[in-house]
């Protein structure tokens, strides 16, 4: 199994063209983050958790020429912005696109993406074929993604385990009987905002004592905002096992 990061920052405090910050000025391509998503390749399929607005970008960037589903966490923008430009994966491979996402994501899909689901369809719109998920196994034709429920403050979120990978985004709190479903990934990307403390977001302390309690051999930070620091200065601060993933980085699982 291979999984790329796509992006693996966040909307989170100011925006960029008006930031001064030492980070947003680094000339380091690892503080350079785009719009938090990961691209899954397994058993001949190619699976998207999330489109962000950055979405088209991150995929010319990664030359992704299939995709076979898109997979959503939750309905934030920033989690689901980008989803019209699987239009081109609908040219190119002739079918709808397969979507996986809970009844209230598909809600803000369909609101947000009226055209799409419309009676009468304006050509070239993108054709999108939805499935609904629940805490039910289901599989992407051979893959198979266990659901795991979060908390995003009041807001419950989806997580996902494939084979011995889990990934965590946009949480703050994870059940006892969630972590029981987590236990036994031998890698695990999870969010962690910043340092300070978030109403919706583990901080990195946070994620740090969620990480030595599961105890992956290997564990990745994502969903990052330049409150948190920069790359190889924050790298220096953690338990060995755990990096902070960055644009771009591949894994062979």
């Amino acid at each position: 199994m291979k999984i790329t990061f796509l992006g693996t920052g966040t909307s989170q405090g100011v925006p960029v063209i008006a930031c001064d910050c030492k980070v947003c000025l680094s000339e380091n391509e690892k503080d350079k983050r785009l719009r938090t998503s990961i691209l899954i390749e397994d058993k001949g399929k190619v699976i998207v958790i999330d489109t962000g607005p950055d979405f088209r970008q991150q995929m010319l960037r990664e030359n992704v020429q299939q995709l076979d589903a898109v997979v959503f966490t939750h309905e934030h923008k920033d989690h689901i912005a980008g989803l019209d430009d699987v239009r081109a994966y609908n040219f190119k491979q002739k079918m709808d696109m397969d979507i996986y996402a809970t009844p209230e994501t598909q809600t803000a899909l369909i609101r947000e993406f009226h055209y799409a689901f419309a009676d009468f369809k304006y050509p070239g719109v993108p054709n999108l074929k939805l499935h609904t998920i629940d805490d039910a196994i289901f599989n992407v034709g051979e893959v198979e993604l266990q659901p795991i429920n979060v908390w995003h403050y009041k807001m419950p979120v989806k997580a996902f385990r494939v084979n011995n990978f889990t990934y965590i985004t946009d949480a703050n709190r994870i059940e006892e009987e969630e972590l029981e479903k987590i236990k036994g990934s031998e890698i695990i990307v999870i969010n962690a905002l910043r340092k300070t403390e978030h109403i919706s977001h583990f901080k990195l302390s946070e994620a740090i004592e969620l990480l030595e309690k599961l105890k992956p051999k290997k564990a990745y930070l994502t969903h990052i905002s330049h409150y948190l620091g920069k790359h190889d200065e924050v790298q220096k601060e953690l338990p060995d096992f755990i990096q902070i993933a960055h644009d771009g980085l591949v894994l062979d699982i």
